[in-house]
């Protein structure tokens, strides 16, 4: 697959973005305003991006069958390579499907039962009505541990602050979205638990040293590498022990290349954290953020905020050969492999809107619910 595609149809495999509107035919002004088509379906055909993900916000989540419809559109708008339709369902405080999937206690919760066992059930739950709305990619489960109790940003989104517990939770967690067929990333590379800035809105310094994050960011990532984890997503935190540039880990070498692949044997999907996020845009233009992303190690580039920029700063750099051909080849090797795994070239994804109805917020599925919520402690 990877030897028929023209240099522009590998550029696009790399980007992730947000399409607006409840359908693939839809009209949106905002898509019109940012890329320049109308429709997703417009969208996706004029840039043939590898994925997109969604939100309550871009006017993509009102319903079951709505959502089934949206994606299904999405996917018959990119015949040759299907997508990558991802959604950060966290559950908990970050639940971009609800009120449509089963209420599921958040990641703090399930990690308090001290059991292991109920998050990969609550994943399975949660990937297998994730699947059935046409999503094959969840940006869970946070891999981070929150040692910080002031942190703004992670808090009860993780599992816990010890990590000899959190990291057999993340790969519970990861082996629970693989019995539903569903790809799970962890995040947020190299951790971003140690935080009281929120790099949605400013640039956090985490000052571990190499042997701290050793200990203690590392083991959940590394659990969840061991279970086979399908992408990795990384933090827009600085951490100078590891690479004293000052570049968030989303553009650092050192840290997406050295130590998550080399140093933790990485071989899947790294994703960055959304690059409209300020705190990746504090030193380069949007367009240089994303080069420098792919330059780093990163391999898919979520929601860059000027999407026509960052794609021609990209395919740019492919043609001057600051980002080589081989290193390009990577990327959508790995991206068109993470596909393969999760059975999307085998047969075009479709889904069906009563067999999601069927799933979503079964009894059963609740009954998984209030077993978690019955154990916290």
């Amino acid at each position: 697959m990877l030897a028929g595609m023209s240099v522009e149809e590998k550029v696009g495999q790399l980007f992730m973005p947000v399409l607006y509107g409840s359908s693939a035919t839809a009209s949106s002004g905002e898509n019109q305003a940012r890329f320049g088509a109308a429709t997703p379906a417009k969208v996706i055909a004029k840039y043939r991006p590898g994925g997109v993900i969604l939100f309550p916000w871009a006017d993509n989540v009102k319903n079951v069958r709505q959502l089934v419809a949206l994606t299904n559109g999405m996917q018959k708008a990119s015949p040759e390579i299907p997508l990558l339709v991802g959604a950060d369902q966290e559950n908990g405080q970050i639940s971009r499907l609800a009120p449509l999937v089963t209420e599921l206690p958040a990641a703090k919760v399930i990690g308090s039962t001290g059991d292991p066992s109920l998050a990969r059930r609550a994943a399975e739950v949660t990937g297998t009505e994730l699947r059935a709305l046409g999503v094959n990619l969840d940006f869970a489960p946070v891999a981070d541990v929150n040692v910080n109790p002031r942190n703004p940003v992670i808090g009860p989104r993780a599992y816990g602050s010890d990590p000899k517990k959190v990291a057999p939770m993340v790969a519970a967690a990861v082996r629970g979205f693989h019995d539903a067929g569903v790809a799970a990333t962890a995040k947020h590379f190299p951790g971003h638990g140690d935080t009281n800035v929120d790099s949605h809105t400013g640039l956090p310094v985490i000052k571990h040293s190499r042997s701290q994050w050793s200990k203690l960011d590392a083991p959940p990532f590394a659990a969840a590498i061991e279970a086979d984890v399908d992408a990795i997503m990384s933090a827009h935190v600085v951490m100078p022990k590891l690479d004293p540039s000052g570049d968030p880990a989303t553009l650092s070498k050192p840290i997406l290349t050295g130590l998550l692949r080399e140093k933790l044997g990485f071989q899947g999907v790294v994703s960055t954290d959304a690059l409209n996020m300020a705190g990746v845009r504090e030193k380069y233009g949007d367009g240089e953020v994303a080069v420098r992303a792919v330059l780093a190690g990163a391999d898919l580039l979520l929601m860059p905020p000027d999407y026509p920029k960052a794609h021609g700063a990209v395919l740019a750099a492919v043609r001057s050969g600051r980002i080589s051909g081989e290193r390009l080849d990577e990327s959508v090797r790995r991206l068109l492999k993470l596909k393969a795994a999760r059975g999307l070239l085998a047969k075009a994804p479709v889904a069906d809107p009563a067999e999601a109805e069927r799933v979503l917020r079964s009894a059963a599925h609740r009954k998984v619910a209030s077993l978690i919520t019955s154990r916290a402690r």
